[in-house]
């Protein structure tokens, strides 16, 4: 009798394994007695939970747990690894997530034994290589963005953009100058505000003009004694380049401030520029944006810190140093913001980061960066007839479309295209975000997709205009074919109950 038989109630069933309400959960397979693969009688006398624990800590009743053979729990989980999208499955075309295809060697690398079976907490003579790969990496970060030295602690972006701002908290107040404003523009990433106070400082909001870049008038209005820095991404998070960035880094740096670079974007410039010589001071990356490791659903990260000359002295430590002609070790920087990660930042993704490095070379991640911009540039061209692109003119590595006009003449907003993209076996895009463009929805394609399934997905996204115009209930219904189907994100979040059976 098959596991969905047995939810039945014996009974066959119709529902197909992959229909959208066909799997049962664990407790609804669970037969009594029934268990999984267990070794024969050996003999020897087992001990029970009383003779074990303090009666005191022992339940009243058995924990109600599911009751499955090891064949129906193998095929159910097997089931549900099937629902799921990922990037090996698909184009993901998240704006500022850069979701590409990682190579898989980078896995098989980080999967040696004598990296992944080191105990971090083995002293530095037994673990050579492992102080070696990370110098190695910090030096080609550094040259990738033009900067003096990193710290590879930080276990991803927003922990980056924590690590900068105390960074600059740790170098103004060793200058004896105590400031209060962090400067951000309308279309900043939404950590950057929380990384701010959490850091300490106030927020100062800047415009964009009328082209989708800082306002540079209205941006040195705000300038001031106070002004710690400002945190800058470039380009910046409408995919366009911040073209007056030398002016913007000279009026801040006039008023003593420093200039953070958050580098969620630096898929669209490697090789090509590097935010050290537009002015900036620090520079967070995201390993697992742009070099190579798969992420989503909260990890895995890594989001190494590198700074200009001037700020080296204050970076997390200990930092994997090389004390002598081939000899490693853990030295503290002399002025230290101290530890920013447990041990020594998220190893494995390190790994994964220098081998993506080592196998493209510096022209390799150029060509990375150019095919990544063209890509963008092609879907934007091939959608523009059909859409209202928020800033139509050249884009770098993603490019953001306004769906205003088309939920005022027909009522379909930027969330429904985006489920109705999901039918067509395309993950969703970015939706609502930035902030400043009404029904925004961002595309980045990354440099991993092909011309053929960029025109896919523009035939999707036509699919869907077309149901908009004239199936509307079609959309507003999306996603039909998916094993969840629309859900109330809102409801979703405010109501948050964490269980199989939530009604």
């Amino acid at each position: 009798m098959s596991p969905l038989t047995q939810a039945a109630g014996g009974k066959a069933s119709s529902a197909p394994i992959m229909g959208r309400d066909a799997e049962p959960t664990i407790f609804e397979l669970s037969q009594p007695g029934r268990s999984s693969f267990q070794f024969r009688t050996t003999g020897i006398q087992a001990w029970t939970a009383e003779e074990m624990f303090d009666a005191r800590f022992l339940a009243d009743s058995k924990v109600p747990l599911a009751e499955v053979s090891e064949r129906d729990l193998v095929a159910h989980v097997t089931r549900l690894s099937h629902r799921q999208f990922s990037v090996d499955l698909g184009a993901y075309p998240l704006g500022s997530c850069t979701m590409k295809y990682n190579p898989k060697i980078c896995d098989t690398i980080a999967g040696l034994p004598g990296l992944a079976g080191v105990h971090p907490g083995a002293p530095a003579f037994l673990t050579q290589g492992w102080l070696e790969i990370m110098v190695t990496l910090e030096k080609a970060l550094c040259e990738i963005t033009g900067m003096e030295a990193a710290t590879l602690q930080p276990a991803a972006g927003a922990a980056g953009e924590l690590t900068g701002l105390l960074l600059m908290r740790a170098y103004h107040e060793a200058n004896g100058d105590i400031r209060r404003r962090i400067i951000i523009p309308d279309s900043a990433h939404g950590t950057n505000p929380a990384s701010v106070t959490l850091g300490g400082y106030e927020v100062t909001t800047v415009p964009s003009d009328d082209r989708g870049c800082v306002d540079l008038a209205a941006l040195k209005a705000v300038l001031g004694p106070d002004v710690a820095g400002i945190m800058l991404t470039n380009p910046n998070t409408l995919g366009l380049f911040e073209e007056d960035i030398a002016e913007i880094a000279a009026a801040v740096h006039d008023v003593g401030g420093l200039l953070y670079y958050d580098g969620a974007n630096l898929n669209a410039i490697m090789g090509v520029v590097r935010p050290g010589d537009m002015g900036f001071d620090i520079v967070h990356m995201n390993l697992h944006k742009t070099f190579a490791t798969p992420h989503g659903g909260g990890g895995p990260g890594a989001g190494p810190v590198a700074v200009s000359s001037r700020l080296v002295e204050f970076l997390p430590g200990p930092r994997a140093t090389e004390v002598d002609e081939g000899v490693f070790d853990w030295v503290m920087p002399p002025r230290s913001i101290g530890r920013v990660h447990g041990w020594h930042g998220n190893s494995l993704v390190l790994a994964r980061a220098l081998a993506y490095i080592e196998i493209h070379g510096g022209d390799g991640l150029r060509r990375v960066s150019e095919r990544a911009v063209l890509n963008a540039n092609w879907i934007r061209r091939r959608l523009s007839s059909v859409f209202d692109v928020a800033f139509d003119r050249p884009c770098m590595h993603e490019v953001v479309l306004s769906l205003a006009s088309l939920r005022k003449e027909h009522g379909v907003k930027a969330i429904d295209i985006a489920k109705r993209l999901m039918e067509e076996g395309f993950h969703a895009p970015t939706v609502y975000f930035p902030l400043i463009v009404d029904e925004a929805l961002m595309i980045e394609p990354t440099e991993t997709e092909s011309v053929q399934t960029l025109e896919a997905l523009a035939q999707a996204f036509e699919v869907a205009l077309d149901d908009a115009i004239n199936n509307k209930e079609a959309v507003l219904a999306a996603p039909r074919t998916t094993p969840v189907g629309r859900v109330d994100e809102a409801r979703a979040a405010r109501q948050l109950v964490q269980t199989f059976d939530a009604r």
